[in-house]
């Protein structure tokens, strides 16, 4: 083959990223391979925090060990996904994370962000690190092929040259993977084949014909398949392609490829979920930090922690479509104590004009909450009594209804105060909102170090996955911010290093 490497990585958010740069490290040769024209995947979009059990960080900042994030994680995954899977992404944190900071491109440190079941046990509100902010102009004519914040890619926002969240980790990444002269970074390169010789994989077909030779193995970690509608109704995922904030690069080619070469898959249905706010262009945009008000079923009543965090809403909203009291549109309903705009901080993409809104039937203001309900094709007299009642516990503190404010993060945006705002104020206000999602969690299943299991539950040799490409090793849980990205991290690392023969 004349185009051969000892390791191809197809993708490059923050899983592919540190495979490759664990791979370089290694001395192997590498091609990291971006089927779009820009680098960053999905991870380029988020804020990059990443969930690594007892990191050195953490440790540091609060004295907690592993042990404690370990019974936490186990706890709240329960047995969805192999014990021995969950105890690699645990003990590999760590190794991660010492392994990042020996390289001067990478600046991390702790945060404040709690975890998203603070009732249960174990549950803390350090245990994310996030990159420091990076210049953009230190990455070089990089620089110009990181993709940038979701805002500025799809809303036109004007770009910041101070790179932060997830750009900073991206930018970090390339920079540090810059320096290695064994690694080659393609954009446009979409891989649409896995080529194989004696039931093991041996490289990728890019495009209908070139053909890329891989030594020693292939590790996707191509994100998921969210921006695929097919793909999406073929394995019944909830929401649509309009609501997702995945990249449009995400319509599973890696994945098919390798279930066509007999992979195995799980938690195809699956995603990582949140209430979107719509949009007049039929978009629905990943929303939270919600200062006020309550979301209500089609009967006019919550149904909801309404400060939750964002998967736990999501999910909680596809039960409750599943069982017929809910639409695919829903409405929160807020007062005028702020002015009649959304109580709503981060829409992940900006809002527009109100007028716009109005004009598309998203948004609504009446003088009372029984013209409001007849506007929404709500019950007056349910939505009333349910203003009423979650005006009374509001005054009270407390809401054994849903239990708003009962765990760190339901306060995380009021300050530490109580979120329950009462909604008493006139004129009052609806705004549309719909279920979003930040991208599919199921992929191809594997073993402890990322080796990509046939439908026997045999090893596909040469074969390896990581990121939103891998069946979650959360299962059906989003244990804490920065998880997603973290186990795509750590199972790049692991598969790196299994082809390095580590």
């Amino acid at each position: 083959m004349s185009e051969e490497y000892d390791v191809i990585v197809v993708g490059s958010g923050g899983g592919a990223l540190t495979a490759a740069w664990t791979a370089a490290r290694s001395g192997l040769e590498v091609l990291v391979a971006e089927a779009t024209p820009l680098y960053g995947g999905t991870t380029a979009y988020s804020g990059g925090g990443m969930w690594f059990a007892g990191n050195r960080l953490v440790r540091e900042a609060t004295g907690e060990g592993a042990e404690s994030a370990a019974d936490y994680f186990r706890a709240v995954v329960g047995d969805r996904t192999p014990r021995d899977l969950q105890d690699a992404f645990l003990e590999a944190g760590a190794e991660v994370v010492d392994m990042l900071l020996e390289d001067d491109a990478i600046e991390l440190e702790a945060f404040w962000w709690p975890d998203y079941f603070g009732a249960v046990d174990g549950a803390a509100e350090i245990r994310q690190v996030r990159p420091l902010p990076l210049a953009a102009s230190d990455l070089g004519e990089l620089a110009t092929a990181l993709r940038p914040p979701l805002k500025v890619d799809r809303a036109g926002v004007p770009r910041d040259p101070r790179l932060s969240g997830g750009q900073a980790l991206i930018g970090r990444l390339l920079l540090a993977l810059s320096r290695h002269p064994n690694v080659t970074l393609c954009t446009d390169t979409p891989v649409t084949g896995l080529l194989a010789e004696a039931g093991a994989v041996s490289g990728v077909r890019v495009g209908e014909a070139r053909e890329i030779g891989a030594r020693r193995g292939v590790i996707v970690a191509a994100g998921g398949f969210e921006r695929d509608a097919a793909m999406r109704a073929e394995h019944g995922v909830p929401g649509s392609v309009a609501g997702s904030m995945g990249t449009e690069g995400n319509r599973g080619l890696a994945l098919r490829a390798a279930i066509e070469l007999g992979a195995d898959t799980d938690l195809m249905d699956q995603a990582w979920w949140s209430p979107g706010i719509e949009h007049p262009d039929g978009t629905t945009s990943f929303s939270l930090w919600f200062t006020g008000g309550i979301f209500v079923d089609t009967e006019g009543r919550r149904f909801v922690n309404e400060s939750w965090p964002y998967d736990r809403i999501g999910r909680a909203i596809i039960d409750a479509q599943r069982a017929g009291s809910l639409g695919e549109r829903f409405w929160m309903i807020y007062d005028d104590r702020d002015g009649a705009r959304p109580p709503v901080r981060s829409t992940t993409l900006p809002l527009g004009e109100t007028d716009d809104y109005r004009a598309a039937g998203l948004w609504h203001t009446a003088d009372s909450l029984t013209d409001l309900a007849g506007m929404i094709g709500l019950p007056a007299a349910a939505l009333e009594e349910s203003v009423e009642r979650f005006n009374r516990l509001a005054a009270e503190g407390s809401d054994p209804d849903f239990g708003r404010g009962d765990e760190p993060y339901d306060r995380a945006f009021s300050g530490g105060e109580s979120p329950m705002v009462p909604i008493e104020k006139g004129p009052f206000h609806a705004v549309a909102f719909g279920l979003s999602d930040l991208g599919t969690k199921g992929g191809l299943r594997t073993d402890v170090v990322g080796r990509v299991l046939d439908t026997s539950g045999e090893v596909i040799g040469g074969l390896y996955a990581a990121g939103n490409s891998m069946a979650a090793v959360s299962g059906t849980t989003y244990p804490g911010g920065g998880n997603p990205i973290a186990a795509g991290m750590v199972f790049g690392y692991l598969a790196a290093k299994d082809c390095a023969g580590d």
